[in-house]
């Protein structure tokens, strides 16, 4: 028996059915080890900056099943992805099961022939990529951790910074700097209606930009009062090239402009179209088309366009350590079109499958046309149009083609009937904001991050609050601005385009032998440390963000305020805190303090007051949240007791009885509608007595997994289910408890 073992489920029944009797495929889940959650316990760096893994928490079930199975094989194969983080993967898998010889098969698609052909080949684990991985993950901790203790101290606790994340804030930074800077400029556009000898309509725009109003004005006027005619007629045919076809970076920037789907969500879908065997590997840098896709491409254009419409291309990467053995994100069988999968798929698969077989057809005719007017002694008016006059590719990615806009025929000196002119006085805009495909191509271009990367840099800065998503744009929050002025101010070089670029190469040379793991990590962590210890001594606590404008004054002493950071972002504070208590909100608002209600706590009301041990009952107080007023113990965060609306109380109660204090023995509380910060989920009504929480909304019923466990002879309902619908599941939990 020969096992083989893969990262995903679903990988794991395709590979096994083309492999067929004599293997077992078996999925890891993904990784079976990571680094600690304590920094000190991570990594040895006296040593020569040793990992030390632990097992991923949930994975000992599935290593033991693993480990069962390997001592019956006769042989072992391997075949995670093949990226550095595949190579890894199967490193921590050949460790962690004590394998002594395990074979590493490497395919870059998920189709018969491919596989077979790889396990004719296998070769053993390719250490310097696990130590590229390793470098990039003990790099990675040490400059997270590290950065991110500095600026709990100095800026506010449960701040975080990054050794690629932090730079791709900076950049968003910079953009939204220049758009507060921006002072907008006025500017005047004249247009004009004109019909032809064939009563066919030409609208012309100036071509000289008025610098005024009245500039404006007259030139609108002498256009009115006299008579125009065709000065020039400018006909140029131009070519349109295809693009190559989708590498990791393209395939997110098209995605995310065609689709509207974020980086993480097209990672996501073309996981699961490799997986399924649909596409070929989807980290790639290369834009290569192996002969065997360019014949079968070659095939389906004749087939579907004719001949006229081939030309085979062989396009170079622009990434300077591409991988060029590998290939672009392409279908496997191309000569099927469209394939009957879910509807996310199907239209990533489409784009996929479009981009692959317009980068084998030839160029688009395009016949550009320019019509001049004159009138009188003014500058020319213009009017531009553009059709495509051979399709070429454009056949194929009929979505790229844009809109026609034909000119009717004119000939030099032809008199135009004029309509109507008039203008319109308008400002100059500031340069937009990025988008998550705008920002990854900056990523790329300046050369910060790997096509493995990309997605979860957008993702991290966005999870951690540094940015909000508006539709596709993205813009910094109070959070983020300040977390990227301060590492800008203190840390410049570090978060710099250079050195983030010059770091990832060097990543890239330890993956090819050019560069040794520990000299390469100490070259940089040494110095960096050092920069960090001296920041500490040097930068006082960071109390504040600097003055607010004088408009805005102090609502309780009417005195000068200052910029402070609370966890929902920037507020305006009295200048004299403590002294006095006054704040603003962002907008302006007053921000108003504690309001005694009279009422004692339930829960500490009643402690007796002693100065020795600072201890006193506490009081009701009305407070302001994120979500309106609340009234809650003075205590806090000492006492966290919240006094809840009866009304609320109602509207939020499910009526569910909670199943975790059944099972505890206590009087059962109900599950209730909450807030959080993730979004709405149910808990328990005796919070925090029992801290029972779920995602969906009870019912009350079992569902069938609950059921069928009951049936093997647990004789209450589980803790925590693992099926995703059930009421009794918790995504924050992953693992079944079976107690009887």
């Amino acid at each position: 028996m020969r096992l083989v073992i893969v990262e995903s489920p679903s990988k794991a029944k395709t590979i096994e059915k083309y492999l067929g009797k004599g293997y077992i495929v078996r999925a890891s889940v993904g990784h079976v080890r990571d680094l600690p959650k304590s920094n000190k316990q991570a990594i040895d760096i006296d040593g020569g900056f040793i990992p030390h893994y632990v097992v991923t928490p949930g994975k000992e079930k599935i290593i033991a099943e693993l480990k069962t199975l390997t001592k019956k094989a006769d042989e072992v194969y391997l075949a995670t992805d093949p990226d550095r983080e595949g190579e890894a993967i199967s490193q921590h898998l050949s460790e962690v099961l004590n394998l002594k010889n395990p074979e590493r098969v490497v395919f870059h698609e998920i189709t018969e022939k491919a596989v077979n052909e790889a396990f004719t080949h296998p070769r053993k684990i390719d250490e310097k990529l696990v130590k590229a991985q390793e470098a990039r993950r003990v790099l990675d901790r040490l400059v997270g951790y590290d950065l991110s203790g500095l600026i709990w101290k100095k800026v506010r606790y449960g701040l975080s910074a990054g050794r690629v994340q932090s730079p791709a804030l900076r950049i968003i930074m910079e953009r939204e700097r220049e758009i507060r800077a921006f002072i907008p400029e006025k500017f005047w556009v004249i247009t004009a209606d004109t019909l032809t000898n064939k009563r066919e309509k030409i609208t012309f725009t100036y071509s000289k930009e008025p610098k005024s109003q009245d500039e404006t004005d007259e030139i609108v006027d002498i256009a009115k009062k006299n008579s125009w005619s065709v000065a020039s007629v400018e006909e140029l045919k131009m070519s349109r090239k295809p693009k190559p076809p989708f590498i990791t970076s393209t395939l997110q920037q098209v995605a995310s402009t065609r689709l509207g789907m974020s980086p993480s969500n097209t990672m996501r879908i073309a996981q699961k179209l490799y997986e399924a065997g649909h596409i070929t590997y989807m980290r790639t840098d290369s834009v290569n088309l192996s002969s065997e896709a360019l014949s079968t491409i070659a095939g389906v254009i004749k087939k579907k366009w004719g001949e006229k419409y081939l030309e085979v291309r062989a396009y170079k990467s622009t990434s300077k350590n591409a991988q060029e053995a590998h290939e672009a994100i392409r279908p496997t069988h191309v000569e099927k079109e469209n394939l009957n999968l879910p509807d996310d798929q199907k239209k990533v698969y489409r784009l996929i499958w479009e981009r692959t077989v317009a980068s084998q057809m030839t160029d688009a005719k395009i016949l550009k046309t320019k019509i001049s007017a004159q009138v009188a002694n003014l500058e020319p008016f213009v009017a531009n149009g553009s059709r495509v006059i051979f399709d070429g590719w454009l056949a194929c990615d009929v979505r790229a083609r844009g809109e026609d806009v034909e000119l009717p025929k004119v000939s030099t000196g032809e008199k135009l009937e004029c309509l109507e002119v008039s203008s319109e006085g308008k400002e100059t805009e500031p340069p937009n904001r990025y988008t998550e495909a705008g920002l990854i191509k900056e990523l790329e271009k300046r050369g910060i991050g790997r096509p493995s990367t990309y997605a979860s840099i957008t993702k991290t800065i966005v999870d951690r609050g540094y940015v909000n998503k508006e539709g596709k744009t993205l813009i910094p929050t109070d959070t983020g601005d300040v977390v990227s002025t301060f590492l800008e101010a203190n840390f410049s070089n570090y978060i710099s385009d250079t050195f983030t670029a010059s770091m990832e190469e060097d990543l890239d040379d330890i993956a090819l032998g050019k560069k040794e793991y520990v000299k390469t990590l100490s070259t940089f962590y040494k110095p960096f440390l050092k920069d960090v210890k001296e920041k500490d001594k040097t930068i006082g606590k960071i109390t504040n963000m600097g003055d607010v404008e004088d408009i805005w004054k102090c609502p309780t002493c009417n005195g000068p305020m200052v910029w402070k950071l609370s966890k929902n972002g920037k507020f305006m504070s009295c200048a004299k805190f403590p002294d006095c208590a006054g704040a603003r909100t962002n907008s302006g608002e007053e921000m108003k303090g504690p309001v005694e209600t009279g009422e004692k706590c339930p829960l500490c009301g009643d402690l007796p007051v002693s100065k020795t041990a600072k201890l006193e009952g506490g009081k009701l107080v009305e407070r302001q949240g994120r979500f309106g007023t609340f009234i809650a113990c003075s205590r806090y965060p000492k006492c966290k007791f919240i006094k809840e609306d009866p009304d609320a109380v109602k509207r939020s109660d499910t009526g569910v009885s909670c199943p975790v204090c059944a099972k505890e023995g206590r009087v059962s509380g109900t599950m209730r509608e909450k807030r959080g910060r993730f979004g709405l989920f149910y808990g328990c009504s005796n919070y925090p007595e029992c801290k029972n929480i779920i995602k969906s909304k009870p019912t009350g019923k079992l569902c069938s997994t609950c059921q069928s466990l009951m049936m093997e002879g647990t004789k209450t309902i589980p803790e925590r289910c693992s099926n995703k619908l059930c009421p009794n599941h918790n995504p924050h939990k992953k693992e079944l408890s079976r107690k009887s």
